[in-house]
């Protein structure tokens, strides 16, 4: 990252909620693409687009949806698998968010920090309770195929090893604790 002449780091606008950290965008469009997966068969039909939509209060009209999504759908295909989406998401990002864009802004480094770090614990805080659960933290492992997933016992000690008040859960404070001791431990 670039500075600034006053000091500030410089960061490119941010785009469609893009995270710094590709592992973590693409867990997060793995949750989105499971949400709209509705009978989990690993293809987001358009019709399951459309119905994720109307439940956001965002209601579009399928054939609007097929005229924008069908060139991302593989030919003999029902619907979008993963890397599909991503293709599409990462096509609305550069149209209508401008990602791709060199452009830069001056950005306050801890600022940018605090909301790296929010948006990394919300991929794993998938109820949106403000707190990382040892079934949360396994779902994630499991998404991200880590064998740490596999056991809940293996995910509790991981839990218990950053609970400091020993409520057997993660809050934020806990995770940016955890999160500055592992970036400090590699540097």
């Amino acid at each position: 990252m670039a500075a600034a002449p006053d000091g500030r780091s410089l960061s490119r606008k941010s785009t469609s909620f893009s995270l710094h950290s590709p592992s973590l965008n693409s867990l997060r469009l793995r949750r989105i693409f499971d949400l709209f997966d509705r009978n989990g068969d690993g293809l987001i039909t358009i019709d399951e687009i459309s119905q994720a939509l109307c439940r956001l209060g965002l209601d579009a009209a399928p054939s609007e949806l097929e005229s924008a999504i069908r060139s991302h759908i593989p030919p003999g295909s029902a619907g979008l698998r993963f890397d599909d989406f991503e293709a599409l998401h990462r096509e609305l990002d550069r149209d209508f968010f401008g990602g791709g864009e060199s452009e830069l802004e001056p950005v306050d480094a801890a600022v940018q920090e605090q909301t790296d770090l929010h948006e990394a614990f919300n991929v794993f805080d998938e109820n949106g309770d403000g707190y990382i659960s040892a079934k949360e933290l396994q779902a994630v492992l499991k998404k991200l195929g880590m064998v740490e997933g596999q056991e809940l016992a293996r995910v509790e000690q991981m839990i218990g090893s950053v609970d400091r008040n020993r409520d057997g859960r993660v809050d934020f404070a806990e995770f940016k604790d955890m999160m500055r001791n592992v970036i400090n431990k590699r540097t």
